[in-house]
């Protein structure tokens, strides 16, 4: 699954460390994320996109 996290933390001008204290989860599943090595469970997903004001499907793209 491709998605947008660092794209939008960085727009943000939030640190990986800021974004992981922000959705309750650690530095190192943000990372993970990003590169992606891991799909975070739907939960996070929704975290997720309701931080960045925007919806799961334009977040994350299955390719």
């Amino acid at each position: 699954m491709e998605s947008r996290v660092k794209d939008l933390r960085t727009a943000a001008g939030l640190t990986q460390q800021a974004l992981a204290e922000a959705v309750n989860v650690s530095r190192q599943t943000i990372n993970s994320i990003e590169a992606g090595r891991y799909d975070p469970s739907l939960t996070l997903a929704v975290h997720l996109a309701r931080y960045f004001d925007t919806n799961v499907e334009e977040m994350f793209h299955v390719p």
